[in-house]
């Protein structure tokens, strides 16, 4: 699979990887990956920074959205082949090492596969390691508040419930917000486009990830990008207005 790599603002990219998204910061070669994609999804990853200019040794951290198998997939091989940092939320720090696990189980989804959409979801995501565990081994949580020393100097925003340690992550001077999976535009097992949470059963918490869509309301921008479906632009207050309303 090629990367689908936009660029959405200056130095900021948004890449459409196997049904989930990473997107790339950049300062010159040096680079922010927020996310990684399934583990499937790595010649892509590489690719991706290829073709932003950047690449593998050249990214300064990989900041996790939360540790899901497709958004976690290479941060472990990037740290380990080239001692790049992985950030995260002190709360999603056990979840990355896998001390537990707040993912939909397979069970669950076996149970729901009657549902239009989810037995070609359940082959993408066996094709693409969606089922394979790849731990960190030594994630960090974010070294102190505010934005981050990193290109695109993003700043973390805690929104549990997707996960315990999900956060969002704010780009004020951009107008951009990278939403993870606590705000998305579309998923394959949805049939609605446009500002959205997750079906349920991808939750660990849905009231949290409710509760977290306005503190996304509060973030200013114009630009969102989330980790699934497409980039979304006009204000994140009204997308998360909307997700909120479709939500109940």
């Amino acid at each position: 699979m090629s990367a689908d790599v936009r660029q959405v603002a200056d130095g900021t990219y948004l890449v459409h990887g196997g049904h989930t998204n990473w997107v790339i910061l950049t300062d010159g070669e040096a680079a922010t990956l927020v996310d990684t994609g399934y583990p499937g999804d790595r010649r892509a990853l590489l690719d991706s920074l290829a073709a932003v200019g950047s690449s593998p040794e050249a990214v300064a951290a990989v900041l996790v959205t939360h540790a899901h198998n497709d958004h976690l997939g290479s941060a472990e091989y990037l740290r380990a082949a080239h001692g790049t940092p992985v950030l995260l939320h002190e709360a999603e720090v056990p979840h990355a090492r896998r001390d537990y696990l707040q993912q939909v189980s397979v069970g669950t989804v076996l149970r729901n596969a009657w549902r239009p959409g989810v037995l070609p979801w359940m082959v993408h995501v066996l094709r693409t390691g969606g089922t394979e565990q790849h731990p960190v081994t030594a994630p960090a949580p974010f070294p102190a508040a505010g934005a981050l020393d990193l290109p695109g100097r993003p700043v973390p925003v805690h929104t549990p419930g997707h996960t315990d340690g999900h956060c969002v992550y704010h780009l004020p001077d951009a107008g951009v917000v990278i939403s993870g999976d606590a705000l998305v535009s579309g998923h394959a097992l949805s049939r609605t486009e446009g500002p959205q949470l997750l079906p349920d059963l991808f939750h660990h918490d849905r009231a949290g990830a409710v509760a977290s869509l306005d503190v996304v309301a509060a973030l200013e921008g114009d630009v969102l990008l989330p980790g699934h479906g497409p980039v979304h632009r006009g204000p994140v207050k009204d997308a998360a207005d909307l997700a909120r309303e479709r939500a109940f």
